[in-house]
């Protein structure tokens, strides 16, 4: 690459379209070639956590996840509806967690179940929001902390599926 003498930003600015160009050839091939579990596009979040059994039970508990991979100190978690997993790394510390409005958002097949999720979070002193509904295409919503901090909202009624398949067909 030729660099750009005392024009840094102009440099950055030149790779940055490289790469989006790149990104977006990609994107198409990606929507052509990958297949129903492929390994592209976002992959997981990985979560420090004091104690990764604690963890694993709330995710299961309000989150339908199970361990998928177990190494170490290390766990992914996933639902297995989509190549998306919750890596949880043990910590002796967490100094950073999720906090409203940063959240993981799980959507949930009816309001009552957002209901009982939260029944059972207000029973564990877990539940940090009740339940709101702000409409499309935010839906029923509710917030809840699981063991170490982190913020995991619980939603009916986002139309985020409906929001991609449009933005595909552009």
């Amino acid at each position: 690459m030729t660099r750009i003498k005392h024009e840094p930003h102009r440099l950055r600015i030149m790779q940055s379209r490289r790469i989006d160009a790149s990104l977006h050839q990609d994107d198409n091939t990606r929507r052509k070639h990958a297949s129903p579990m492929s390994d592209l596009g976002l992959t997981h979040i990985a979560l420090p956590a004091l104690d990764l059994d604690a963890s694993i039970a709330f995710y299961a508990r309000f989150a339908g996840m199970q361990v998928i991979h177990r190494r170490h100190d290390v766990v992914w978690l996933s639902d297995l509806t989509r190549p998306f997993a919750i890596v949880l790394i043990r910590a002796d510390v967490v100094r950073h967690p999720l906090l409203p409005f940063a959240h993981l958002g799980v959507g949930v097949a009816s309001r009552a179940e957002v209901d009982r999720l939260c029944a059972l979070a207000r029973e564990d002193e877990c539940l940090i929001r009740p339940p709101e509904d702000y409409g499309p295409p935010v839906g029923y919503w509710a917030l809840i902390r699981d063991p170490d901090g982190h913020t995991l909202e619980v939603a009916h009624g986002q139309e985020l599926r409906l929001t991609v398949q449009q933005a595909g067909h552009r």
